[in-house]
């Protein structure tokens, strides 16, 4: 029986099969994508394709002995989807494709992803990258967040659903793209060295207080 998160893999309910998560940046997928998931999931007589909240698309009913070999045939990495790191970062069109998008948000998102994805901490961590204030990639409840305006981006912090959610609170304003990658770069090293096993950002900063939060990382 494989672990969760063991060769990418996640016990589903019934404690025999799993569900196989390919990382997919930024939920962009091209119909060459979609045809090669459709065909394996046929082949492998997969249960279900499920799109996530997080924009993967996970494979649904893999028998155990099949998971080697679905990966060699998908020719992709594992998206992070369990355990205490870095997550999927949740990215809205941008000024890419939506009419509304004031900072390119994909960009910002494709940066991040090719910096975290998958990196290790005390707990998991979500970042969400917004191209303007309606925050389709749900800033308000990630460990941290972008939102693009006018003037530049607009960071917040220690935002989770769960149990015992929080709502995130504006850190910074006015940001360039390269400004925001390396504020980025500061909150998320003050995580790694001060968090406590298990404990989100929001929870971090309770415990420090925001004034000292900020002061360490602005």
């Amino acid at each position: 029986m494989l672990k969760d998160g063991e060769k990418g893999v996640v016990l589903q309910r019934d404690k025999q099969t799993y569900a196989i998560v390919p990382h997919i940046p930024l939920g962009i997928v091209t119909p060459g994508l979609l045809t090669r998931l459709s065909e394996i999931a046929d082949r492998y007589q997969i249960t279900a394709m499920k799109i996530t909240s997080a924009d993967r698309i996970a494979l649904v009913g893999v028998k155990e002995e099949d998971v080697d070999q679905i990966w060699s045939d998908l020719e992709m990495d594992p998206g992070a989807a369990v355990g205490p790191c870095i997550r999927s970062i949740k990215v809205c069109p941008g000024t890419t494709f939506c009419r509304l998008g004031k900072q390119d948000s994909l960009g910002l998102g494709a940066e991040l992803d090719k910096r975290y994805h998958g990196l290790n901490l005390p707990a998991k961590f979500k970042m969400g990258v917004s191209g303007c204030v309606n925050q389709c990639s749900e800033n308000c409840i990630k460990d941290l967040g972008f939102i693009g305006k006018s003037n530049g981006w607009t960071v917040t912090v220690g935002g989770n659903g769960g149990p015992r959610p929080m709502l995130a609170r504006k850190l910074t304003s006015g940001l360039s793209t390269e400004e925001a990658l390396a504020l980025a770069e500061k909150v998320i090293d003050f995580y790694a060295k001060n968090a406590k096993k298990a404990d989100r950002m929001g929870r971090l900063i309770e415990r420090v207080g925001m004034e000292e939060f900020m002061r360490a990382v602005l």
